[in-house]
């Protein structure tokens, strides 16, 4: 009877143990992350680059100028269980956007246009490379709020 009785307190110990340890809430040591409000589709760039990778744009090093461009597109998901007319992407105009070098120097700000185009140019010298030779790579960020939510897209060129 006292094994009986031992084994049970033991029991009992190990089931309060697991359910104290399984209800703790654990904080996440991440960053929150928030769904961007908008899509941002660089163009140039090949289609369906991977998420994890900046997606990559070649200009000419010969050329004179070089169109940053930036299609912005709003998912409307009213029709997602509708497997005739799924998701749409609708343009967004008027939203303000910063594009910088990663290195935190301003590029310009505009503002995306009726067809939810963003269009910046600029010259190799003002991008940082003087002499661009093929494979050089610019890291550019592209900034802007819609809906009070703040987003940035990640994308680089390279000189070919």
């Amino acid at each position: 009877m006292k094994k009986y009785i031992t084994y049970l307190s033991t029991l009992s110990c190990v089931v309060a143990l697991a359910l104290a340890v399984t209800s703790c809430k654990v904080e996440d040591p991440f960053v929150d992350r928030v769904v961007a409000p908008v899509l941002v589709d660089i163009v140039g760039a090949p289609f369906g680059a991977p998420l994890a990778a900046d997606p990559t744009v070649t200009y000419s090093a010969a050329d004179a100028k070089v169109v940053l461009k930036a299609r912005l597109l709003e998912l409307d998901k009213t029709n997602i269980l509708d497997h005739t007319r799924g998701i749409d992407s609708l343009p967004v105009a008027n939203i303000p956007m910063k594009i910088t070098l990663r290195t935190g120097a301003t590029l310009g700000e505009v503002s995306s246009n009726a067809s939810g185009e963003v269009t910046l140019e600029k010259t190799w010298a003002e991008l940082g490379l003087a002499a661009p030779k093929a494979g050089n790579t610019v890291k550019i960020s592209w900034t802007g709020t819609h809906k009070g939510i703040t987003f940035t897209r990640l994308s680089q060129i390279q000189a070919k």
